[in-house]
């Protein structure tokens, strides 16, 4: 193998060892229709499958069949009617679904028994368990249309599932639910997988789709949502409407519980492993919570803060700070935190007779430094120094003055600051002193 990309796996593997520690005894609801099983590439996505069950991760899997029920209606010349998205199930359509579900399942079962030598299944030993975990109730009559055996989810047995997925096997569900009186209903795979995740408080429910991922208004993928910002999004008219049912329900199984939903493109090769075990992943992760979030630095956040500092302290951009002093400093610290990991700091020091304030410390880690980040964190820190009741905002920098002087800081001299700070003025570094006045942001008059 190339040196090279020894590198490169080795730094790889060292950067996903958080996430394989994080994942292990979590919960994962996995979602994927019937085209990734009638895809040769399926082998590919089970072996990734079979790997995050090796890495400790509990599994639940959600099939769909559609591709195959339609299959077996066209050999038995019967009719395939969607109405509303909806497929209507009546007896025919119904046997075709119980026959189509059953090969999926049987199919999925062979492929997780694999075990040969040398290949990426060697010593796997995966135990699949499946069952009617699903109560359903019919659609009924909607509109005058009769949708049949038709069903929504009514109830998932969350204790047997739990039971299953604990004692280390895979938990696999087809399209089916059934009531107390015997019947069998059919079930969107996307609906089914959002109850189960609900039902079980999963920690992570993922989907793997067909449809292109909704890109934002630059045509670039939306790497976070919120549910609110869901419910925005599925309001407009470009949106396919297969799309927005796959956000309606990671929107609803957010807000009731779920910490994290994934949408992802089941195409991109490897695309479970990009997504789980990358800090910036490779879909749309929809959370309950901010993803990245500016916050107050707490006293477990100085271990990133000095990861940031230390490199450009090297470089004599910033000066020297101890742990010490960070510790005696933390209350005067705001961060950028991103799934986790301290990506951004900065620091504020007032002088309240003097009505100024120091912004010091300034850092973005060098992967982050794109899309804006710095003038967010500025923005922060300026909207901090008003509630500090401060009106100017200054710096001392010996390499970043440009940066500054672009979000309209002036150049200044040494005797404008607070006299505490001049007293303390390095004349060998040489800093460069420029300020600000900071004014709340104007509302919007449109």
């Amino acid at each position: 193998m190339d040196t090279s990309l020894q590198h490169h796996f080795v730094d790889w593997f060292r950067g996903s060892s958080p996430y394989i520690h994080a994942h292990r005894d979590r919960t994962f609801v996995i979602v994927f229709g019937g085209e990734a099983v009638a895809d040769p590439r399926l082998p590919e996505l089970i072996h990734d499958i079979a790997l995050l069950r090796g890495l400790g991760i509990r599994l639940v899997l959600v099939h769909g069949a559609r591709p195959q029920i339609e299959e077996r209606l066209r050999l038995r010349n019967a009719d395939m009617r969607y109405i509303n998205g909806l497929r209507v199930t009546d007896e025919a359509a119904l046997a075709c679904v119980k026959d189509a579900a059953g090969g999926v399942r049987v199919e999925l079962e062979a492929l997780l028994s694999m075990g040969l030598a040398n290949s990426p299944m060697a010593g796997a030993r995966i135990r699949v368990a499946s069952g009617n975990f699903v109560a359903a109730r019919p659609i009924g009559v909607m509109d005058g249309i009769d949708y049949g055996h038709t069903g929504r989810v009514r109830r998932i047995d969350a204790q047997a599932l739990r039971g299953i997925v604990e004692a280390g096997a895979i938990a696999l569900i087809p399209p089916l639910g059934y009531s107390p009186t015997g019947e069998v209903f059919n079930l969107s795979a996307t609906e089914t997988g959002a109850s189960v995740a609900t039902a079980l408080g999963a920690d992570k429910l993922i989907y793997l789709m067909e449809q292109p991922l909704p890109l934002n208004d630059e045509g670039e993928l939306w790497t976070n949502l919120l549910p609110p910002q869901v419910d925005e999004l599925v309001s407009r008219k470009d949106i396919d409407p297969r799309v927005r049912v796959y956000l309606n329900h990671a929107a609803d199984a957010c807000r009731s519980g779920v910490r994290r939903v994934h949408l992802l493109d089941r195409r991109v090769d490897g695309v479970l492993l990009r997504e789980l075990f990358t800090r910036d992943g490779v879909g749309t992760l929809i959370t309950a919570k901010p993803y990245e979030d500016t916050r107050p630095a707490r006293m477990d956040d100085i271990g990133g803060i000095l990861e940031l500092l230390e490199p450009l302290e090297d470089q004599g951009i910033l000066v020297r700070r101890s742990r010490e002093t960070l510790e005696t400093d933390i209350g005067r610290f705001s961060v950028v935190e991103r799934d986790g990991m301290i990506i951004g700091c900065a620091a504020l020091y007032t002088y309240p007779d003097d009505g100024m304030a120091e912004l010091a410390c300034v850092a973005i880690h060098p992967e982050y430094r794109d899309h804006g980040r710095g003038d967010a964190l500025l923005e922060y820190m300026e909207q901090r120094t008003l509630t500090q009741r401060m009106t100017r905002l200054f710096v001392l920098t010996t390499q970043t003055a440009h940066w500054f002087r672009e979000r309209g800081f002036e150049p200044s001299p040494v005797d404008s600051l607070p006299m505490a700070r001049r007293e303390l003025y390095n004349y060998q570094r040489n800093s460069k002193v420029f300020v600000k006045t900071v004014a709340p942001a104007r509302p919007d008059k449109g």
